[in-house]
């Protein structure tokens, strides 16, 4: 049912100068700043052979993530991303085996374009975990 993993997130004050450093130090491909209104963040998508890294940073002070922020001034890991073939059928599953979804259970459209709903992280030994439509 689990796809790649498709990303980790990094929750920072500012990130497109934390993808900076992945983009200097490593020589990574670095996506601009992207905001998403919807989801109350600004995205920047570090590429790497095998994944990405995606650096986010509270869009307002309503978004879910200032408080993270707030919590970790450095910056987090925030929550990891996996692929799945079907969204729907991989949520109902997770449902069925005890997996809490966030939110009302509906898709979003996430950054990359494609549905994504999150799961709580205390059904994940502590990490917030997203699935994305393939």
């Amino acid at each position: 049912m689990l796809g790649r993993l498709n990303h980790v997130a990094i929750a920072v004050k500012d990130a497109e100068k934390a993808a900076k450093i992945y983009g200097g130090a490593f020589g990574a491909e670095i996506s601009g700043a992207v905001p998403l209104p919807e989801h109350g963040v600004i995205t920047v998508f570090v590429t790497l052979p095998n994944t990405k890294i995606e650096f986010i940073q509270p869009l307002g002070e309503a978004s879910p993530i200032a408080k993270f922020v707030e919590r970790n001034a450095d910056g987090g890991i925030h929550h990891i991303c996996y692929d799945v073939p079907d969204i729907i059928a991989a949520r109902d599953r997770m449902i069925k085996e005890g997996a809490r979804v966030l939110g009302d259970g509906v898709p979003k459209i996430g950054a990359h374009g494609k549905p994504v709903l999150f799961f709580h992280p205390k059904d994940f030994s502590g990490a917030l975990v997203e699935i994305e439509q393939a």
